[in-house]
């Protein structure tokens, strides 16, 4: 019987791919997911050195023949998949809300919120092909309109237009696709991987990849019984 399988996007460096290395050295079959294929190759080899059943894949989320080709090469090799984490995203421009451009807002949005829509439906038939799926949405605490209103909170001057926005468009996702996958036994949830030092903010993070990572991996290993259309950080849930 096939292990059980996982595909991450956005996985070649970083908190996607610290994801799959626990994952991987957990037992899960790993679906490196990377737009770039070289990056992806060479990622999943890192993995596969280590000893941990990988494979890339290329798949760029804002292209639906890209998805649409990841998944028709998952389902034949596997003919399922077990669990789904969308963590491909990019930050976008650097600037005031009131200057940040309408077309930067707009690339933010096709990679962190329609990305994640157009994936998840893509593999919908797999994930419905086994017992126990899951789909984690890697979201961020700056997504969080109840931190972000609060003075008190630490993220509150973080006021970052395109990225903010599009993490709190992608909880209403969450929150959207986990009401409609119930019936499925599908859990949907949303995971804050907290300040971590990567290449988004210049590895000024104060928390670590690993540390990103495991809370990633708990809420994507909780299975049916665990909770749905929730947002944790770690083991703590997040306001919307």
């Amino acid at each position: 019987m096939l292990g059980r399988t996982v595909l991450i996007t956005g996985a070649n460096k970083s908190i996607g791919f610290e994801t799959a290395r626990q994952l991987g050295h957990a037992g899960y079959r790993i679906w490196l997911g990377s737009r770039d294929e070289d990056r992806g190759r060479q990622a999943a080899e890192n993995l596969a050195s280590e000893g941990v059943d990988v494979r890339a894949l290329k798949i760029d989320v804002t292209s639906d023949r890209s998805v649409q080709a990841a998944a028709d090469r998952v389902r034949q090799a596997d003919g399922r998949l077990d669990i789904l984490i969308n963590n491909a995203g990019i930050p976008g421009e650097a600037s005031p809300p009131t200057k940040q451009s309408v077309d930067d807002v707009r690339a933010v949005y096709e990679t962190n919120v329609f990305g994640p829509i157009r994936v998840t439906q893509a593999f919908l038939p797999l994930l419905k092909a086994t017992e126990a799926a899951s789909v984690v949405m890697v979201s961020s605490g700056l997504g969080s309109l109840g931190w972000l209103s609060d003075p008190a909170n630490q993220f509150y001057g973080v006021n970052i237009l395109g990225y903010n926005s599009s993490k709190t468009a992608l909880n209403a996702v969450t929150l959207s696709l986990a009401k409609a996958l119930g019936n499925d036994g599908i859990p949907v949830n949303a995971a804050d991987p907290g300040y971590t030092a990567t290449d988004f903010n210049n590895h000024s993070g104060y928390r670590t990849v690993e540390q990103a990572a495991a809370g990633i991996a708990w809420l994507a290993t909780l299975g049916p019984s665990g909770p749905t259309g929730k947002f944790f950080f770690e083991e703590t849930e997040v306001p919307w």
